[in-house]
């Protein structure tokens, strides 16, 4: 979610850096321009323009894992910016922080907030934004219905133009609708999310898409496609160091190979998981061999 400021020609700069390094994927990047941001608004003693770096780098530093320290300075400017539109930032910022660490009833509250204020303000994009985000909870929380309406509002708010959070918004649909059993609905979404993803080199956002590709596939019993997905799904996640995603691709990864009738392969993926994930869980994969591994896994809480 990005802000045009108004503000002098060296802040916007930095600002217009920073939103394209984090929709990029580029996140360290992204918090460090953001940082300089900062530095910028407090050296200029602009309280507005040092709260809007505030969230920025808040934002980034959330997704980083990182957001536990950014909660006072988020809440100081949530109950005391005089600027609606920081406001509505750092709710959306605590909001994030809540739902990437599971705390999904805080989240849904801050979202909800972060929506009045978009609503208040007639801003789409971050209505878009806060509907996306209200329904990621609802998702974590398996309300697959529920989740779909707000990803559909989401949509409907947002230009129809190939941007990456728009694609993220298909993929969240694409999801929702493989639940359902609509599945050529969600093949088209998921498949229009990666293509859109492609498009503008958005690598830490295709993990995700090729994840749903997987199960989506699975659910289908496609299972040559199901596995290069998840094949693809877990490089990326290695290779960012994205530990939720390695752990998820593999549950994908042994689940396919036991469907194809690859017991050893299955065995492997499955012996890795524990190996990484679940040391003291030594029946494990005999326990995932014997159970459908789909029912277990929610790719999105």
């Amino acid at each position: 979610m990005s802000e045009s400021v108004g503000g002098p020609a060296e802040f916007e700069e930095l600002n217009r850096r920073g939103h394209e390094a984090a929709e990029a994927g580029g996140l360290e990047d992204a918090f460090a321009i953001f940082d300089k941001m900062l530095a910028w608004a407090q050296g200029h003693e602009a309280q507005e323009l040092v709260d809007l770096a505030l969230c920025n780098r808040a934002a980034v530093a959330v997704v980083l894992g990182r957001g536990e320290a950014e909660l006072p300075r988020l809440r100081k400017i949530l109950v005391g910016s005089s600027d609606p539109a920081n406001c509505q930032l750092a709710a959306y910022n605590i909001a994030r922080h809540y739902e990437l660490t599971r705390s999904y009833k805080k989240a849904f509250f801050y979202a909800r907030i972060a929506r009045e204020r978009a609503e208040q303000q007639e801003r789409k994009e971050w209505m878009a934004a806060s509907r996306n985000l209200i329904g990621n909870i609802l998702l974590a929380e398996s309300f697959v219905e529920k989740a779909a309406r707000e990803f559909e509002k989401a949509l409907e708010l947002m230009p129809e133009e190939s941007s990456v959070w728009r694609a993220r918004v298909l993929d969240n649909l694409g999801y929702c609708r493989i639940l359902q059993g609509r599945y050529p609905e969600g093949y088209s979404l998921l498949y229009s999310s990666l293509a859109d993803l492609r498009r503008h080199r958005a690598e830490r956002y295709l993990i995700s898409t090729h994840m749903d590709l997987c199960f989506a596939h699975l659910e289908t019993g496609r299972y040559r496609h199901a596995r290069r997905h998840g094949a693809a799904a877990l490089r990326l996640a290695e290779r960012m160091e994205e530990r939720d995603s390695v752990k998820n691709a593999l549950y994908l990864l042994g689940e396919t190979a036991n469907l194809s009738g690859d017991v050893i392969g299955a065995c492997r993926f499955f012996n890795r998981l524990q190996r990484d994930f679940f040391p003291e869980v030594n029946y494990l994969p005999g326990f995932l061999l014997a159970v459908d591994v789909r029912k277990l896994v929610n790719l999105h809480a």
